[in-house]
């Protein structure tokens, strides 16, 4: 069965256009994959910590020397790796906050990038042969041609996480210029139709 894994990171509900961008893609994925299953991992809902000083402990401890306490430290990376490594395809919503991802997705990055699980004690990546689509909701636009493009660092650090754990083909959907919603200069349904042919394309790779 065809896993879809959803990363969802906005903290806005239905005010979010990420997650509006999200509802978009997977039911353009269901109907491209209807025997397929989607697996949801909301970082606003998920009591996800900070790296801490046990953490780091337990992760550089080999696995038959972990005491209790280490095991429990790591026992939501253990699960947040473990959606990776059985889906087929992974999408990652997030809003653009101050040029970058939020607060809450980097520490979802920090739990998923695992030497031994996700990436190999030589640094290669051992999460192949599956896809990744990043929808992404920024107030500022940073397409080719925009004067801002080089602030486009949220996009260039997906794609560098994604590449370095060896998910290679990888799907970048820009919602710019997403403060025309917020600011009623734009409908929600309105600013979404205008990414429609581009969600539909990824989801029915």
């Amino acid at each position: 069965m065809t896993k879809l894994l959803v990363v969802e990171t906005s903290p806005r509900g239905d005010a979010s256009i990420s997650r509006n961008m999200t509802r978009s893609f997977v039911a353009d994925w269901q109907a491209a994959h209807p025997d397929g299953e989607v697996v949801d991992r909301d970082l606003a809902e998920t009591d996800l910590q900070f790296v801490t000083a046990p953490w780091l402990q337990a992760y550089f401890t080999p696995p038959d020397h972990h005491t209790p306490e280490m095991k429990e430290a790591l026992s939501l990376s253990d699960e947040l790796v473990s959606e990776i490594l059985v889906a087929d395809h992974i999408a990652i919503a997030t809003p653009v906050y101050n040029y970058n991802v939020p607060a809450a997705l980097k520490a979802w990055v920090d739990h998923i990038v695992r030497k031994g699980m996700t990436l190999g004690f030589d640094g290669s990546g051992l999460v192949t042969g599956k896809k990744a689509t990043v929808l992404l909701a920024s107030g500022g636009v940073y397409t080719e041609g925009s004067p801002i493009r080089d602030r486009d660092i949220a996009t260039q650090y997906l794609r560098l996480i994604l590449n370095v754990i060896g998910i290679t083909d990888v799907t970048v959907i820009a919602g710019g210029n997403a403060k025309a919603v917020d600011m009623g200069e734009q409908t929600m349904g309105g600013f979404i139709a205008g990414l429609k042919e581009e969600i539909r394309r990824s989801a029915a790779a």
